[in-house]
C-alpha cells in the first residue's frame, strides 16, 4: 500500500456511508449531548415560566456586557479551528500549530472570564445553595434561579474544558508532525467537537442571559 493511501485508510468511509467511522462516532456523541443540553435548557425554560418570582430579570443580576464579549471571544476560537483545519488540509504544519494555539489560548481565556463572574456573582449572593442564596447581599430571585444557572453553565465550561484539555493533545501531535494534508482526521474531530460547544453556548447566552 502506498503511503499516502495508507494515511488516509482512517478517514475511509464505511460502504454504503458517506463518512468514515471516526467521524460518524463524533456525530453520535454529539447528537447525544444534544439531547442532554436540550433536557437542560428545556427543564430551565419550564422552571423560569412556572416560576417566574424565582427568576431576576436579564441583566438585573448577571453582568451581560462581561459575557456578551466572553462569548465574541468564543466565536473567535471558532474562526481560529477554522484557520488551523484549513492549513492541514493545505499541508501548513507551521499554520496548524499556531492557529490550534491561538484557539486553545481563547478557550482558555473563555473559562477564566466565567470562573472568574462565578466569584463575582458569588461574592453578592447568587449561589445555587437555598440556604445561602442571597446572603451576602439582597439579590434578585431565588435559589432555583442560581442552580439552573450553575448547572447549565458549568456544564458547558465543563465541556470547554475538556475540549482543551483535548486539542493540547492534538497540538502535542501537530508538533511532532503526526499531521499532513493526506491524515488530519483528528484535527476535522476536534473542530466538530469545537464548533459544538460554541453553538451551544451561544444558545445558552441567548436564553440565560439576553431573554
Amino acid at each position: 500500500m502506498s503511503q499516502p493511501a495508507a494515511s488516509t485508510a482512517d478517514r475511509h468511509p464505511m460502504p454504503g456511508m458517506m463518512v468514515y467511522n471516526v467521524k460518524l462516532g463524533m456525530w453520535i456523541f454529539l447528537l447525544s449531548e444534544v439531547m442532554f443540553f436540550t433536557a437542560l435548557i428545556g427543564s430551565y425554560i419550564i422552571l423560569r415560566f412556572a416560576h417566574p418570582d424565582h427568576f431576576a430579570e436579564p441583566g438585573a443580576v448577571l453582568n451581560v456586557p462581561l459575557t456578551a464579549f466572553n462569548t465574541f471571544v468564543l466565536i473567535c476560537s471558532s474562526v481560529s479551528m477554522v484557520k488551523a483545519y484549513a492549513a492541514i488540509t493545505q499541508g501548513d504544519q507551521k499554520g496548524l500549530r499556531f492557529w490550534l494555539l491561538v484557539t486553545i489560548l481563547l478557550g482558555t481565556f473563555f473559562v477564566g472570564v466565567q470562573v472568574y463572574e462565578y466569584i463575582i456573582l458569588a461574592r453578592e449572593g447568587f449561589v445555587p445553595m437555598v440556604e445561602l442564596y442571597g446572603v451576602a447581599h439582597e439579590i434578585e430571585g431565588a435559589a432555583l434561579y442560581g442552580a439552573t444557572f450553575y448547572t447549565m453553565t458549568g456544564f458547558h465550561g465543563t465541556h470547554v474544558t475538556i475540549g482543551i484539555l483535548c486539542m493540547w493533545f492534538v497540538l502535542y501531535r501537530a508538533w511532532q508532525g503526526k499531521y499532513s494534508a493526506d491524515n488530519y482526521g483528528a484535527v476535522e474531530i476536534m473542530g466538530l467537537y469545537w464548533h459544538f460547544v460554541d453553538l451551544v453556548w451561544i444558545i445558552l447566552f441567548t436564553i440565560v442571559y439576553l431573554i
